[in-house]
């Protein structure tokens, strides 16, 4: 398998994984020593909503490239869609509401993206039998 392939696949998944990662950090804000352990815990859970939403829709990439990939985009075009719309008219939160969605949901459509081009790649050009399998191992 060349390197460039091993690229086209090892690339989307990395990303995905640390882009869970990054969003999963948002939610430990919810630790606050003001609020009983079990309130922490509980408002703990709720903020990783997203991110095992998300995980879930990583492991579907992982699986079955194409359709992953579409559901990340989706993900990735409806979660902008919704920090855009949002925000008040001001110009200033127009700007907060633009780098939101680019450091939050726009890694996830490239993400999905990436999935997608991946699949395509391989629909074009199969490889031999068993080298693909040869990744995962």
């Amino acid at each position: 398998m060349r390197i460039s392939d091993k690229k086209s696949y090892w690339t989307p998944r990395i990303l995905g994984i640390l882009f869970i990662l990054y969003l999963s950090l948002f939610s430990l804000d919810s630790f606050d020593s003001s609020l009983p352990t079990s309130q922490q815990i509980l408002a703990f859970l709720i903020h990783l909503i997203p991110s095992i939403v998300l995980s879930f829709a990583l492991v579907l990439a992982w699986k079955k490239e194409l359709w992953g990939g579409i559901l990340l985009l989706l993900i990735g075009i409806a979660g902008s869609n919704y920090l855009i719309c949002g925000h008040d008219r001001s110009p200033q939160s127009s700007r907060n509401a633009w780098s939101i969605v680019l450091t939050i949901s726009m890694p996830f459509a490239l993400t999905g993206v990436s999935f997608i081009l991946d699949h395509l790649r391989t629909k074009r050009n199969p490889s031999p039998p068993g080298s693909r399998q040869d990744l995962n191992e």
